[in-house]
C-alpha cells in the first residue's frame, strides 16, 4: 500500500469515525424523548479500502408502532368515556349514604307505609311529602347532571376536531419534507420521529389506520375505513351544540362530508377519545335520561287517582304530577324526570292540604276516596303501596327490562349504571396496561440504550485516536521522504 493510500484511508476513517460519533451524541441527547427513535450512520467500504458514511438509518418497528397507536385510540376512548360515566355516578352517590333515586324510592315507600298504619298522623303525612320533595329534587339533579354532562361531551367533541385539523395540518408539512427529503437522499430521520409523535397525538382523538407507500409516503384512514389523509389531509367538521335538551341528538362528526358518529355514520369510529365521547353523549347518557324519566312515569302512575264518582273519568295525577298534568304521562316523554313536582293540592307548603294523602281528591271531588271523612281511612294508602309494588310496563329504551315495580326499576338502574362503570374502569385499565406494555416493547427494540452508546462512544473515540496517530505517523514518513529526496 503506498504512503497516499494509507493517509486517504486513515483520513476517511477519521471523517467516517467522527460522523458516527455525532450520530451517536444524537442518541444520548435523544433517550430521554419518549418518540426518539436510535439512529446509526450507514457505513459503506469503498474499492481501495478506505470507509465513508452514506446516510443515517433509524431503527423502526412497524408492528409494536402499530399496536402503540391502536392501544393509544382505546386507552383514551375508555377513559373519557369512564370519565363522563364517574360524573353519572355522582346522582346515585354511595349506596350506604340514601341519595340514590332507588333508596328516595324505599323511602317514600316507607313514609307511606308508615302513614298507612297511622293515617291521622300529621308528623307521617308529612314524612311522605317531604320523602316525595327529596325524591323529586333528586331526580331533578339527576338530570341536569345528564344535561351538563352531555355539554360538556359535546364541547369536547369540538376541541377534538379542532385538534385533529391542526395536527392533521403539521402532519401534511412533515409527511411533504419526509417525502421529498427521501427522494434527494436527505437525511429526514428526525421528520420521522416528529411524524410519529404528531401520529401518536393523532391516535389519542381518533382510531387511526396507517398505510406506509413508498418514499416514506403514508395514508391515514380512520379505524372504520375513512379516509383521514391521502397526500392531503381531509376536512374534519363538527357543529357544536348550544345545549343539548333531553330527547335531542347531537351533532355528527364529519370527515370529508362522511359521518363518523351517530346513527347516520355506516363507517363508525370505533376508538378515540372523539368515540368516546359520543357513546356517552348520544348512548350511556340518553339511556340514563331515560331511565330517570321512567321512574318519574312509574310514580305519577303509582300515586294517580281514580274517579271514584263512577263517571268514567281519567285517572290523573296524585301526590306526583308534572308540567303536563294533572293527566298522566305517555311513556317516552324527555326529561319527564326534571318536569316532576310534587301536588302543590296536597304540600303546605303550596297551600295544600295534607289530609288528601289519605282521603285522595286531589283533583276535585269526584276524585275523594274517603267520602265519610274518616280519620282512619287507610284504604287509599293501601292502594298507593300496591301500586308502588305493581309490575310496569317501562320504555324498552331504558335498556333495563319491563314488568317491574317502581322501586325494582330504580334499584336496576343503579345497577346497570354501577356495572357500566365497573366494565369500562376495568375496559380502561386494560387498554392501559396493553399501551404500557406496548410502549415498552417499542422502545426496547427502536429507543436509546445510553449505556450501550457511551461504549459504542468509548470504542468511536479510540478508532478515532487511532486513526490521527496513523496519520501523524504517515505525515512524519512522508516528512522523511522529502527530506531524503532533497
Amino acid at each position: 500500500m503506498s504512503l497516499s493510500v494509507a493517509f486517504n484511508n486513515a483520513r476517511t476513517s477519521l471523517t467516517t469515525t467522527a460522523k458516527q460519533i455525532a450520530v451517536s451524541g444524537r442518541n444520548i441527547t435523544g433517550a430521554t424523548d419518549p418518540n426518539y427513535a436510535r439512529k446509526t450512520a450507514l457505513q459503506v467500504t469503498g474499492a481501495d479500502g478506505s470507509a465513508h458514511i452514506v446516510g443515517v438509518a433509524r431503527a423502526t418497528n412497524l408492528a409494536l408502532f402499530y399496536r402503540v397507536i391502536g392501544t393509544q385510540s382505546g386507552a383514551s376512548g375508555q377513559e373519557a368515556l369512564l370519565s363522563g360515566i364517574g360524573r353519572l355516578a355522582t346522582t346515585i352517590g354511595d349506596t350506604a349514604d340514601g341519595a340514590s333515586p332507588a333508596a328516595l324510592v324505599g323511602a317514600l315507600r316507607n313514609a307511606v307505609q308508615g302513614l298507612a298504619d297511622s293515617p291521622s298522623s300529621r308528623s307521617g303525612a308529612q314524612a311522605v311529602v317531604s320523602a316525595a320533595n327529596d325524591l323529586v329534587s333528586a331526580l331533578g339533579t339527576a338530570s341536569d347532571t345528564i344535561l351538563s354532562v352531555r355539554a360538556e361531551a359535546d364541547a369536547a367533541m369540538a376541541d377534538s376536531v379542532g385538534t385533529i385539523n391542526d395536527l392533521l395540518a403539521k402532519f401534511t408539512t412533515l409527511n411533504t419534507q419526509i417525502v421529498h427529503g427521501t427522494v434527494n437522499g436527505a437525511d429526514v430521520t428526525q421528520a420521522m420521529d416528529d411524524r410519529d409523535a404528531i401520529l401518536g397525538q393523532l391516535a389519542e382523538e381518533i382510531g387511526v389506520t396507517v398505510v406506509m407507500r413508498s418514499d416514506n409516503d403514508i395514508a391515514l384512514y380512520t379505524d372504520g375505513g375513512v379516509t383521514l389523509f391521502d397526500r392531503s389531509p381531509r376536512s374534519v367538521a363538527f357543529a357544536a351544540s348550544n345545549s343539548l335538551p333531553a330527547g335531542t341528538q347531537g351533532n355528527a362528526v364529519f370527515i370529508d362530508g362522511v359521518p363518523v358518529t351517530g346513527d347516520s355514520a355506516t363507517m363508525p369510529l370505533r376508538a378515540g377519545r372523539i368515540a368516546g365521547l359520543a357513546t356517552l353523549r348520544d348512548e350511556v347518557a340518553p339511556t340514563y335520561q331515560t331511565q330517570l324519566d321512567e321512574m318519574a312515569r312509574g310514580l305519577i302512575g303509582a300515586f294517580a287517582e281514580a274517579d271514584q264518582s263512577g263517571g268514567g273519568g281519567p285517572d290523573l295525577a296524585g301526590l306526583f304530577t308534572w308540567t303536563g298534568g294533572p293527566a298522566l304521562p305517555a311513556p317516552g316523554v324527555p326529561g319527564l324526570a326534571a318536569r316532576l313536582s310534587v301536588n302543590a293540592a296536597v304540600d303546605p307548603a303550596q297551600g295544600g292540604s295534607l289530609d288528601r294523602l289519605r282521603d285522595g281528591g286531589m283533583n276535585g271531588a269526584d276524585y275523594s276516596y274517603n267520602l265519610a271523612g274518616m280519620a282512619s281511612f287507610a284504604d287509599r294508602l293501601t292502594d298507593v303501596l300496591e301500586g308502588l309494588g305493581a309490575a310496569r310496563s317501562f320504555d324498552a329504551a331504558a335498556g333495563i327490562g319491563t314488568g317491574v315495580s317502581v322501586l325494582d326499576f330504580a334499584t336496576a338502574s343503579v345497577g346497570w349504571l354501577e356495572q357500566l362503570r365497573s366494565t369500562t374502569s376495568q375496559s380502561a385499565e386494560y387498554q392501559n396496561t396493553l399501551l404500557s406494555r406496548a410502549t415498552e416493547a417499542l422502545s426496547n427494540a427502536t429507543g436509546v440504550n445510553v449505556d450501550d452508546e457511551y461504549a459504542l462512544q468509548l470504542q468511536l473515540e479510540q478508532a478515532y485516536s487511532a486513526s490521527s496517530k496513523l496519520i501523524a505517523v504517515l505525515q512524519q514518513l512522508f516528512d522523511q521522504l522529502l527530506d531524503a529526496v532533497a
